[in-house]
C-alpha cells in the first residue's frame, strides 16, 4: 500500500442546497471518461442510518475520499466497471450453491462494487468486543462439557443445554488441544437506526465466507483500482497465513511438522468453492471423508505412494457426519474411528466437535450473562434484545405480540425458516403460532431492525440497500480477527434478507482510518 496522501477537504455548494465535493485529483482524460462526472444529489438516506452519508447528502468523514473518487466517475463508467467485476468474477469461478434452486444451483457470486466503510477507531472497539465474546464462549463450552458450573450456579439453565440439537452428548468430557473449542468463528453484526453496533448471531460450527471477503478485495483490485489511491486501508490478504498459523498451533503435542488438510463434504457442498480456495491458499491438501482412514491409532491419508499421517483437520463438514461410529451411523462423508483418535489426542479437529451449542440462537441470549460470568465484565457489543420462546413466560409474550417480532428457528441457516412479523399475514402469523407451540424451543424472537443501508449501484444510479458484517476470528496462540470482514447486501429493494441463497450478494469492507487525518 502506497503512503497515504493528504486529501483536499474543502466543499463546494450548488444551487440546489446540497454538498457537492471538489474533484479528485484524477486523471479523468486517461480513464477515458466523456461523459459527466456522476452525482450524489438524488442519493437518498430514506431515514435509514447509511454507512457513506450523514444527513444533507454530506459523506461520513471516513468516506469522504471514496465519495470524492466516485464522484470522478459518470454513472456509465460505474456501471461499466460492475460489469468487468461480474465478469472477473466469471472468469474467476467464484460461485456458492443455492440447494434446490429450479434454475440449478451454481451460482456467481452477485457483487457491488461500491465499498462499505468503517472507520478504523469504530473497529477497534468492535475488535475489542469480538475478542471478548469468543474468549467468554470457548470457556462456556468446554464448561457445559466439562464441570457444568454455569449450569449448577444458576446462570444458564440446564434445559437450555439439555434440549439443544447442536449439543452432542459424546463430547462431554473432551479435551481440545490447548483448550481451544472455537478455533474459527464468523460472527454477525448489525447496525440499528442510531447507528449502534449489534451482534446478531454467532457462527461457530463451520463459518463460510471468508473466501469471498479476500476474492472482493482481488477483484475491486482489478477493476476499480483507482477508488484505493491515497487511502489507508487494512489488509485482509494475510488471512489463509493467519489460518494456517493457528492450524498448525493446535497440533497434536509432539509434532514438529504438522500435515494440515481441509477437509469437505464434496463438490455438492454449497460452499465447495471455499473448500478448495483455502486449501490452495494454505498450499495444504484438500481431501473427503473416503481419502482418509484410521489406522493403528492415528488418522492417515491415502496418497498414490501410499498412507501419509494427518495431523490437522479444518473440517468443513458438520458434526454429525464426523464419525458414523460416534454420530450419524449413516453417514458416508466421515471417517470411521476419528473420534477415537481425536479423544487420545493424536489429531486435531477445527472446529472442536460440540462447539454448535454456543451458536444455538437461545443460547445467544444469555451470551452477556455469559460473558459476565467468565470474564467479569460487561459485553462490548450488546445482543438485540432477545426473547426465547423455551421459556414458559417469554413464550407467553411472543405468542401475544408475533406481528411485533422477527421469528427464527434456533439453529437453522441461511436466512430459512424466518418470519417478518411486520411484513407477514395473518396467515402466516397463525401459522407459526401453531409451529412455535409445538416446538417453543426451537424458537426465538427479535425487534425487527432498521437495519443500515450502503449505496448499491442500481441500473445507473445509487440506491441505499440494507447490509450485516461478516467478521472472522481465529482463536489459536492469540485471537486474530481479520479487519472488516464480509458485508453482506440485500440487493432487493427494501429486503432485509442478505444471505446470498436468499437473493443477497457482497461488498468489499475497508476498514480506513479518518480521511481527514491522511498524512
Amino acid at each position: 500500500m502506497p503512503p497515504a496522501t493528504e486529501l483536499p477537504e474543502t466543499r463546494i455548494s450548488t444551487a440546489s442546497g446540497q454538498t457537492s465535493l471538489p474533484p479528485d485529483p484524477i486523471d479523468s482524460d486517461a480513464m477515458g471518461l466523456t461523459k459527466p462526472p456522476f452525482s450524489f444529489e438524488t442519493y437518498q438516506t430514506d431515514g435509514f442510518y447509511d454507512e457513506m452519508f450523514q444527513g444533507g447528502g454530506r459523506p461520513r468523514p471516513t468516506a469522504e475520499a471514496l465519495a470524492r473518487r466516485l464522484q470522478a466517475f459518470s454513472s456509465s463508467d460505474l456501471q461499466r466497471r460492475q460489469k468487468a467485476a461480474d465478469l472477473a468474477l466469471l472468469n474467476m469461478g467464484i460461485t456458492f450453491a443455492v440447494y434446490g434452486h429450479e434454475a440449478g444451483t451454481e451460482k456467481i457470486w452477485p457483487f457491488d462494487i461500491v465499498p462499505r466503510i468503517i472507520d478504523a477507531a469504530e473497529w477497534s472497539v468492535v475488535e475489542r468486543g469480538l475478542k471478548q465474546r469468543i474468549h467468554a464462549l470457548n470457556a462456556f463450552i468446554h464448561d457445559v462439557y466439562n464441570d457444568r458450573k454455569i449450569i449448577r450456579d444458576g446462570i444458564v439453565p440446564e434445559w437450555l443445554i439439555g434440549s439443544g440439537k447442536c449439543f452432542l452428548g459424546p463430547c462431554a468430557g473432551l479435551q481440545p488441544r490447548r483448550g481451544i473449542w472455537c478455533h474459527i468463528t464468523g460472527t454477525d453484526l448489525v447496525r440499528d437506526s442510531s447507528g449502534q453496533m449489534y451482534v446478531l448471531e454467532d457462527n461457530l460450527r463451520c463459518p463460510s465466507g471468508v473466501s469471498y471477503v479476500l476474492e472482493n478485495r482481488e477483484v475491486m483490485k482489478r477493476t476499480f483500482p483507482q477508488v484505493f489511491n491515497g487511502l489507508s486501508i487494512s489488509p485482509v490478504e494475510d488471512y489463509p497465513e493467519h489460518l494456517l498459523q493457528m492450524l498448525q498451533y493446535i497440533a497434536p503435542e509432539g509434532v514438529r511438522e504438522p500435515n494440515v488438510v481441509v477437509m469437505t463434504p464434496g463438490i455438492y457442498n454449497s460452499a465447495y468453492f471455499e473448500h478448495c480456495f483455502l486449501a490452495q491458499q494454505m498450499g495444504v491438501e484438500l481431501v473427503q471423508g473416503s481419502d482418509l482412514v484410521v489406522t493403528d491409532g492415528f488418522v492417515y491419508m491415502r496418497t498414490t505412494t501410499g498412507l501419509e499421517r494427518v495431523d490437522v483437520i479444518y473440517r468443513r463438514i458438520d458434526d454429525d457426519f464426523l464419525d458414523p461410529l460416534t454420530f450419524r451411523a449413516d453417514s458416508t462423508l466421515g471417517v470411521p474411528g476419528l473420534m477415537d483418535v481425536y479423544r487420545a489426542g493424536r489429531v486435531a479437529l477445527a472446529n472442536a466437535p460440540g462447539t454448535g451449542i454456543a451458536d444455538d440462537k437461545a443460547v445467544y441470549a444469555f451470551v452477556p450473562q455469559i460473558i459476565k460470568y467468565y470474564l467479569g465484565e460487561d459485553i462490548l457489543l450488546p445482543n438485540v434484545p432477545t426473547y426465547v420462546c423455551g421459556d414458559p413466560k417469554q413464550c407467553e409474550h411472543v405468542l401475544a405480540n408475533l406481528e411485533q417480532f422477527v421469528i427464527k428457528p434456533t439453529n437453522e441457516s441461511g436466512g430459512y425458516g424466518i418470519l417478518l412479523g411486520p411484513r407477514a399475514t395473518a396467515a402466516e402469523h397463525q401459522r407459526y403460532r401453531e409451529l412455535i407451540r409445538a416446538n417453543p424451543r426451537n424458537y426465538i424472537a427479535q425487534p425487527m431492525l432498521s437495519l443500515s443501508r450502503v449505496p448499491t449501484i442500481v441500473q445507473d444510479r445509487l440506491e441505499g440497500r440494507h447490509v450485516d458484517l461478516r467478521p472472522y476470528i481465529l482463536y489459536g496462540e492469540d485471537i486474530f480477527v481479520l479487519p472488516g470482514g464480509l458485508t453482506r447486501v440485500a440487493l432487493r429493494k427494501d429486503s432485509l434478507v442478505v444471505n446470498s441463497s436468499q437473493g443477497g450478494g457482497s461488498k468489499d469492507t475497508w476498514v480506513v482510518k479518518n480521511s481527514q487525518s491522511l498524512a
